[in-house]
């Protein structure tokens, strides 16, 4: 070929060229509905299709529940206050100083005082928290290191005394303060933490000290500029009178004053040191705290598990240290339950933020035919319709584990606090991590527009992405539910009974050991794959397989590694067997959420969301089924179909389905989000 020809043929392109072109978009296009066979695409298909309708009002209040008055009062405060609005560029100084006026302008002038419902009214504070959240992540996590954790430590793991002397102090912001647990050298080993509590019987104080480097208090939230005291996790040590010369009692917290009340200058004994300029979350100033003999009165220890008694005698209605350790941590899972329901807050608006753009955003289409809305590629509609149902069974799923912390906080009961250790552990770590992958997915889906910082996907992502660390890492808290899953499995064939969210291992193991049914293998009509029993079903024979078999690895492989090498040996089958259990219990709260809905329209359109979780699921793990059985070829099929089609179907209703989440233009605040005229305010941005 002649160079001159190819750069004729390159300058103007054949027809043929052109068609071909066209027919590679088409592939990433819609498919027709269920079971229609024309391999040609209908590029009307949008247009024509009969639309379900959504009574939004009414998806909206089931969804937004009875909290959502002071959720919109919180709204409403910062959106009358554009001071107080986080800017798109903004230092890290400045951010923090914004970040610590935002706090004190929601309590003492928006009148929010949320630190009596940490306790009394848990749902409450979550939605407080989640509304604030979404204002800025910084300033959702200045918020909880306050409140839920510098606070909920004094609350649960004090008594009468602290809550007494400075109860006020905390809700009124008076006492800021941190929440003083990770070391340098541990973070997730928390009985590893090397800080020293040495009681001293003659002035009848603690001596607080850092014994290394590798003890220094590290990423400590309000430590760097704001906090007035801290919260210290430390070994307790007590002097005796034998050989040894002293007693380790274990990890204890005590209370902490960092810096003086009025001059805020250190006190004496303490270095405090900043950690600098983070991923994201640059509102929330971490800081580095050592301790050099610091003496503080006995009083100060938070002793609802353990006291000193004023000879150096050591008591506890708990006789173990371990069984300490962990009344100690249990009540501190308010944590993860606040981050696995403010991950949902983020994903909302991520997936608000994406949908709507695509919805808006047109390109390409028919020969000699307006260009269409990128919602309408079947590529595009994968990215995004699977994660707005996810979305949607998150939010039901954290609804439930905040009604389970709640009942166990005002009930005490020993096996609800157990169940809801693992819940909490398990939702926490699936859905912030799932919640990470899909602020980048969502970037991604609003194309170079999505880059723009204004867009905020940037910042969403990079604030969030911490999440899937602090309140334990993801894969250590996964594996604490594995633990708790073989520990029920052991309890099953021992006779004992099981904890409510895991009775049904009781049905879904029998079934397990019993060959799957060649019948309902193939069985693939729509009315079976969408019918709620199929889907928990083929969720729970999973986890059931799961566990049955990692059991039989774990007993195999102890006999020539040890426990600890065979639970390694086995780790990745661990994580596995987890994540299915969570998304059991998460597909099991969504049924039954829909199953709820007083609302015709509203629960057919949950039913549709619901469906396609389920199936996206089962569909994404084939492979499992199949392996058994448990799917023939042609049912796995049927599925794949289906699911397509569902997201088709959704992505009909994917605008209503947002809007349901009644987010404010100013939680949003993305012009790529708006309606079309708004892209003049984009186009203003960089100076047209």
């Amino acid at each position: 070929m002649e160079p001159s020809q190819t750069i004729e043929d390159e300058s103007q392109p054949s027809i043929a060229s052109v068609t071909r072109r066209i027919q590679r978009l088409s592939l990433h296009l819609i498919p027709l509905p269920f079971l229609q066979r024309s391999p040609q695409l209908d590029m009307l298909t949008c247009a024509k299709a009969n639309k379900q309708e959504v009574d939004v009002a009414s998806l909206s209040s089931y969804m937004r529940g009875r909290h959502r008055e002071i959720q919109e009062k919180i709204f409403d405060f910062f959106n009358s206050r554009p001071d107080l609005q986080t800017p798109t560029e903004i230092s890290m100084k400045e951010h923090r100083e914004l970040c610590l006026r935002q706090l004190f302008g929601l309590v003492r002038e928006a009148k929010i005082k949320p630190f009596r419902y940490v306790v009394e009214d848990p749902a409450k504070y979550f939605a407080i928290s989640e509304a604030v959240g979404s204002i800025d992540i910084s300033l959702g996590i200045k918020f909880g290191v306050q409140y839920s954790l510098w606070g909920g430590s004094v609350l649960n793991l004090g008594t009468k005394k602290h809550r007494d002397k400075y109860f006020d102090g905390i809700d009124n912001l008076d006492y800021l303060g941190c929440f003083a647990m990770t070391e340098l050298h541990h973070g997730s080993n928390v009985q590893g933490l090397q800080t020293v509590a040495t009681f001293d019987p003659i002035t009848d104080e603690f001596i607080i000290d850092t014994p290394n480097d590798g003890a220094i208090k590290w990423w400590i939230g309000n430590a760097a500029v704001h906090g007035k005291f801290a919260t210290v996790f430390a070994r307790l040590v007590l002097p005796t009178h034998d050989s040894k010369g002293v007693s380790d009692m274990g990890v204890h917290a005590f209370i902490v004053p960092i810096r003086d009340l009025k001059t805020h200058q250190p006190l004496p004994g303490i270095e405090i040191n900043d950690c600098g300029h983070k991923i994201g979350l640059n509102g929330v100033d971490n800081g580095a705290l050592r301790f050099r003999s610091v003496r503080i009165p006995r009083d100060n220890l938070l002793n609802r598990f353990g006291d000193v008694t004023r000879d150096g005698k050591y008591t506890s209605s708990l006789p173990t240290i371990n069984k300490r350790f962990a009344a100690t941590l249990g009540e501190l899972v308010g944590g993860r339950v606040g981050l696995a329901h403010s991950s949902v807050g983020i994903l909302k608006i991520a997936v608000t933020i994406a949908v709507r753009y695509s919805l808006l955003r047109q390109q390409f289409g028919p020969p000699k035919q307006p260009e269409v809305s990128i919602l309408d590629y079947q590529s595009q509609q994968h990215k995004l319709m699977p994660m707005l149902a996810s979305t949607y069974a998150f939010y039901f799923a954290t609804q439930y584990l905040v009604e389970k912390y709640s009942e166990m906080k005002k009930t005490h009961d020993e096996q609800l606090v157990g169940d809801v250790h693992a819940l909490s552990a398990g939702l926490k770590s699936y859905v912030t991590s799932f919640t990470a992958k899909s602020l980048s997915t969502c970037r991604e889906a609003c194309g170079g527009h999505g880059y723009a910082a204004v867009n905020r996907f940037g910042t969403l992502r990079n604030d969030h992405d911490i999440f899937q660390t602090f309140e334990g890492d993801n894969t250590v808290l996964l594996q604490q539910v594995a633990a708790d899953l073989l520990k029920q499995y052991k309890d099953k064939f021992q006779g004992g009974a099981l904890s409510v969210t895991w009775n049904y291992l009781r049905e879904s193991m029998s079934t397990y050991l019993s060959q799957p049914n060649p019948v309902t293998a193939r069985w693939e009509s729509e009315d079976h794959l969408r019918d709620p029993k199929f889907q928990l079903d083929a969720f729970r024979y999973r986890t059931s397989r799961l566990l049955q078999s990692v059991a039989a690895r774990l007993q195999k492989h102890t006999k020539t590694l040890g426990s600890f090498g065979a639970w390694n040996r086995c780790l990745n089958h661990l994580l596995t067997l987890a994540e299915s259990h969570i998304e059991s219990v998460i597909l099991a709260k969504f049924i039954e959420a829909v199953q709820n809905c007083p609302d015709a329209s509203s629960q057919a359109a949950l039913k549709l969301l619901c469906d396609l979780y389920a199936l996206d699921r089962i569909w994404k793990d084939i492979g499992t089924y199949r392996n058994v059985d448990y799917v023939a070829p042609n049912k796995a099929k049927a599925i794949n179909k289906l699911t397509q089609y569902l997201s088709f179907q959704v992505r009909n209703i994917a605008g209503e389905v947002i809007d349901a989440f009644d987010l404010p233009p100013y939680i949003l605040r993305a012009p790529i989000a708006m309606q079309s005229e708004a892209y003049s305010q984009y186009t203003q941005l960089v100076g047209f």
